[in-house]
């Protein structure tokens, strides 16, 4: 008779082998992860989003906005603003052999002026930012009248003389196109002229400036633009508060 003891394999009752309990915790698991990745999309979400709110309505330094401007002005240091398109019409005269030949030219001499405005003046003390009405002032140096850019190509000339030599026609000419070049620029100095300038200036900066800044995340920017003399403009009413 064998005296060993029999091990009692048979599966007690309300117990599970280890072969059938493995399957049903990695099930478990298997869902507990689906059910977590809505939350976790959830989570990220909330956070983009106050990122984003963050950066649209947050708080802002008021250097950003000279800054940001500083910018815009750097990249162009000279802006042309304003081109006039003037006729000078001028006459010179021409004697030779002690007065025994006089010659007189009249010109019609087509001209260009550029108005144009040196930004590399440009620094923070030429501008200043109130955050409570989201406006930017802006003082510009005067304008400054560039040189007549004269188109003698389109010239014409009317002489008058029994005998005007070659040597006396090309004085003419010289003489003519040094005083279409002064009348010009006397007459790009007329205060119509100028102020038609002043008033593209103004434009030109106002779109220059707020644009960048519109991209930059600040908003519709009032920008008030003055010249040098200007009175300023007043104070514009602060924005009520969301």
């Amino acid at each position: 008779m064998d005296d060993r003891p029999v091990t009692d394999t048979a599966t007690r009752p309300g117990t599970r082998s280890g072969a059938g309990l493995r399957p049903h915790v990695q099930g478990q698991q298997s869902l507990a992860r689906v059910q977590a990745l809505p939350w976790l999309l959830f989570i990220i979400m909330l956070a983009l989003a106050v990122w984003l709110g963050w950066r649209a309505f947050g708080p802002r330094d008021q250097g950003d906005v000279l800054a940001t401007s500083l910018v815009a002005f750097e990249k162009q240091n000279r802006l042309t603003v304003f081109s006039a398109q003037l006729s000078p019409v001028v006459a010179s005269e021409d004697s030779r052999l002690f007065g025994a030949l006089r010659s007189r030219q009249v010109a019609v001499i087509p001209a260009r002026v550029d108005y144009t405005l040196d930004l590399s003046a440009m620094d923070r003390n030429r501008m200043s930012w109130n955050e409570e009405s989201d406006t930017l002032d802006v003082q510009l140096p005067a304008l400054t009248i560039g040189r007549p850019n004269l188109d003698e190509g389109r010239a014409q000339y009317l002489r008058e003389g029994l005998w005007i030599t070659r040597d006396a026609q090309d004085q003419l000419t010289r003489d003519n196109t040094a005083l279409a070049e002064r009348q010009a620029v006397e007459q790009a100095a007329n205060p119509v002229l100028l102020n038609l300038a002043r008033g593209a200036a103004k434009d030109a900066i106002r779109q220059n400036l707020a644009i960048p800044l519109q991209v930059a995340g600040f908003g519709n920017v009032t920008v008030n633009v003055r010249f040098d003399g200007e009175a300023q403009a007043p104070p514009a009413a602060a924005r009520p508060a969301n």
